[in-house]
């Protein structure tokens, strides 16, 4: 093991097989916290590449709690985070609008690292109640249309790591797996990646998976569908840029997307939303991130199709009372 970190403490690319010996190391806790620090700051210089990203993720979910849902026909949204935003909950928002629209959703996520409220945060903020019980999930998803899993519950190597990430309190190469490493494995994903070259990545491995799926970067630095500028999309027809014209949606500003500075207001934010109470900007950014996520389950869609039902949904209060049934489950 001590090679291997040597190895990229000098820079070096691991192989395949060194960064599945790693991650394995990392999830039977062979490393000590200053060595999975050293292991984070090494990938903090430079970009990881597509053998270790393969390496690490084949071991993860080898190593996986996976949960059988019964089927593998609902979609994933979730973003690696680390854009430095600190937004809303943009994402954990539009899975409740993508189920109420009638799209299976079993999502993946974490407590924020970089961010003040990740999807996790929120969640448990307002009563979800963590498990990777699977008659609990497959509960959930047939009587409300989506179940949550948080991730250190159903991987060991990111409840290892957890702390030391928490304490650097930065974006890491764990921040790229997360969507890669759904233990449910979801036919179709929808994640925002925090630049291009991650959601080139994503969508070569996505492609040879022959998965469904939609990648978002907008290219001023959001991990999701900002509507602040253009967005690259990368699909499994290739690449196209989508702006707010596409959508039929007026354009944001950074300022409007803001999450709030403690986890109540993020709460507080995220509930508003729900209930046909946030601002403009923050309904028009959730309908945006729902309606590519819609279109990517629902193929013969057209765009302005998917926004409108993402729209229906969110008015009409459906994404509400999903939310609503699946937080009275927990009691």
């Amino acid at each position: 093991m001590k090679e291997i970190i040597n190895k990229l403490l000098e820079s070096l690319t691991l192989s395949r097989d060194e960064a599945r010996d790693l991650m394995q190391g990392i999830a039977t806790n062979q490393l000590n916290e200053a060595q999975m620090a050293a292991v984070l700051a090494a990938f903090i210089m430079r970009n990881i590449s597509l053998d270790e990203l393969l390496g690490f993720r084949e071991t993860l979910l080898e190593l996986a709690i996976q949960p059988r849902l019964d089927t593998h026909h609902f979609i994933d949204l979730c973003g690696t985070g680390g854009d430095g935003k600190n937004t809303f909950n943009i994402s954990t928002l539009s899975a409740f609008v993508v189920a109420g629209a009638g799209v299976p959703v079993a999502k993946h996520g974490n407590y924020g690292v970089s961010s003040m409220s990740g999807s996790s945060n929120v969640m448990e903020q307002l009563g979800y109640k963590f498990s990777n019980d699977e008659a609990k999930l497959k509960t959930e998803l047939e009587k409300t249309g989506i179940c949550f899993m948080h991730a250190p519950l159903f991987h060991p190597a990111l409840k290892a790591v957890g702390g030391v990430r928490r304490q650097l309190g930065i974006k890491s190469f764990f921040n790229i797996l997360g969507p890669l490493v759904n233990p449910a494995r979801p036919n179709y994903q929808a994640s925002g990646v925090f630049n291009l070259e991650t959601g080139r990545i994503y969508s070569y491995l996505l492609q040879s998976e022959n998965k469904q799926f939609r990648v978002i970067h907008s290219l001023d630095g959001y991990d999701e569908i900002s509507l602040t500028s253009d967005t690259r999309v990368f699909t499994p027809r290739g690449e196209a840029l989508y702006t707010t014209d596409d959508f039929g949606l007026p354009a944001n500003t950074p300022e409007s997307l803001y999450g709030g500075d403690s986890l109540s207001e993020a709460a507080e934010i995220f509930m508003n939303v729900l209930s046909s109470k946030g601002t403009p900007s923050q309904s028009n950014a959730v309908i945006a991130n729902s309606a590519v996520a819609i279109q990517c389950y629902k193929k013969d869609l057209t765009l302005s199709q998917a926004v409108e039902q993402a729209r229906e949904s969110l008015e009409s209060k459906k994404a509400l009372q999903t939310f609503e049934n699946l937080i009275k489950l927990q009691k």
